[in-house]
C-alpha cells in the first residue's frame, strides 16, 4: 500500500462516521487510525460549540438545555453505505416534509455489495434526514426522524 492509497484512506475515514479503523495486510503491514473525540454541546440560543478533547482545551461551563425530542427514529440495521435513491439519477425515496407509512422504503444501505432497502417502522412525517447520501453508517446510526 503506497502513500497515495493511505492518504485516500485517511480522507475517506475523515468524511465518514467511523471513529477508528484497524487493517492488517497479509504482508504484515498494519494500519491503525483513530479520530479525535469531539463533543458537541447545545447552548440556550441554539448555537453549538465543538470541543476537541484530544487537545487540552479549557471548556467554559455551559448550561445545557435538555430538549426532550419526541421523534420516532429510524436507525440503520447494519453497517454500510447510505443511499437516498436507487440510482444517482433518480429522485430520493423521501425528503423532509414527506408523509410516510409503515413499510415504505426510505433509503438503501449497501452492505457487502448487497443493496438493502430500509423501510419505515412507523407512520409519520419526515422531520429530519440525519445522514448525507453516500455516508458510511454503523449499526444503530439514526437515519431519519419522524413526527
Amino acid at each position: 500500500m503506497g502513500y497515495d492509497d493511505i492518504k485516500k484512506l485517511m480522507e475517506y475515514m475523515g468524511k465518514s462516521q467511523i471513529d477508528n479503523l484497524s487493517i492488517e495486510f497479509p504482508d504484515g503491514l498494519k494500519i491503525n487510525m483513530k479520530k479525535e473525540n469531539q463533543v458537541e454541546k447545545q447552548m440556550d440560543d441554539n448555537k453549538k460549540i465543538t470541543v476537541n478533547n484530544a487537545e487540552n482545551v479549557v471548556v467554559p461551563q455551559i448550561v445545557e438545555t435538555e430538549k426532550e425530542e419526541k421523534f420516532k427514529v429510524v436507525k440503520s440495521p447494519m453497517v454500510g453505505t447510505f443511499y437516498s435513491s436507487s440510482s444517482p439519477n433518480d429522485k430520493p425515496f423521501v425528503k423532509v416534509g414527506d408523509k410516510v407509512t409503515k413499510g415504505q422504503v426510505l433509503c438503501i444501505v449497501e452492505a457487502m455489495k448487497l443493496m438493502n432497502e430500509i423501510e419505515s417502522d412507523f407512520d409519520g412525517e419526515i422531520v429530519e434526514i440525519c445522514v448525507k447520501n453516500e455516508d458510511v453508517v454503523e449499526y444503530g446510526t439514526p437515519l431519519f426522524k419522524l413526527s
